[in-house]
């Protein structure tokens, strides 16, 4: 049966006995849903936990035995040292570089031929002593000498030019020798160049 006031009424309550009980009812009937409502709410995680469980037992269970952790971690120790390696190998062949350079010079392999010589040349097969200089220079030199001898330049000793001597003055044509030229052309200039045989 319903608690209504109209029941309390038939029990000769007074109006305020009426308010005071229909209130505290009230309350209590509030206190009851919230309580369910939160144990519903309960109900609704430890469901949703409860569905999570066998993915939660796996990734504890991966975490136990370590075998993820363990491949990433030897992964990345892998990529470092062949991370450090490939630095070293780039430093090295730079040296070897910069010595084969050195050494081109030395045998005189011309300035504009040098770059292109070390584009085609193999470097696996040289070395560095601990001075850092080349190990076997005498092969080397030797090869440079097979396979770029013309790109090598030579200079020469060169003395002094000897001076062009004179060359020795024409002689002079006679009044009557320039006359005697049948080529007008070379008539007019033979006398314009002794025009003092001709008074002017």
């Amino acid at each position: 049966m319903a608690l209504t006031r109209s029941m309390l009424k038939g029990m000769q309550l007074t109006d305020e006995q009426v308010s005071a009980i229909i209130d505290a009812h009230t309350e209590t009937v509030n206190a009851l849903k919230e309580q369910r409502d939160d144990f519903k709410r309960q109900r609704d995680e430890l469901k949703e936990t409860a569905d999570k469980l066998p993915t939660i037992q796996k990734e504890l269970d991966d975490l136990k035995n370590g075998e993820d952790f363990k491949a990433k971690w030897q992964q990345a120790v892998k990529d470092l040292n062949d991370y450090k390696t490939d630095v070293a190998n780039k430093e090295k062949l730079a040296k070897v570089k910069a010595a084969y350079k050195n050494l081109l010079t030395e045998k005189k392999v011309g300035d504009k031929y040098i770059d292109s010589v070390m584009g085609v040349t193999d470097y696996s097969g040289m070395a560095l002593d601990a001075d850092g200089k080349l190990t076997n220079v005498e092969t080397l030199s030797n090869d440079i000498e097979n396979r770029w001898g013309g790109f090598i330049t030579t200079t020469r000793e060169q003395g002094a030019p000897v001076e062009t001597p004179p060359a020795p003055a024409p002689a002079k044509l006679s009044k009557k020798e320039i006359m005697a030229i049948k080529d007008a052309g070379e008539r007019q200039k033979a006398i314009a160049e002794n025009h003092e045989l001709f008074g002017f």
